[in-house]
């Protein structure tokens, strides 16, 4: 992908998912593993990390017990603060 077209998604709202995914290990379904997943993705509706868990569901065999996410958009309004005070120089 080209430094314009990441750009332009971040315009558009994309930002940092971060996906921390519990799921069952088969061949002892009463332990939880951990798994950890970050990609650029689109919030609130999160397109590719429903096409991830969509295809964990068809391809792997730990099935999922929850989905923590965090989400941090790239780029957002900068929160300006001024100075209190003076610098006085000579």
């Amino acid at each position: 992908m080209n430094t314009s077209s990441d750009f332009e998604k971040r315009l558009l709202g994309y930002g940092l998912l971060t996906a921390e995914i519990l799921y069952r290990i088969p061949d002892h379904p009463q332990l939880l593993q951990s798994f950890l997943w970050q990609t650029e993705d689109l919030a609130p509706k999160f397109p590719e990390l429903n096409r991830f868990l969509n295809f964990w569901e068809r391809e792997i065999d730990g099935s999922i017990h929850s989905v923590r996410v965090a989400h941090q958009r790239l780029i957002q309004p900068v929160d300006f603060r001024y100075a209190d005070g003076e610098i006085v120089i000579h």
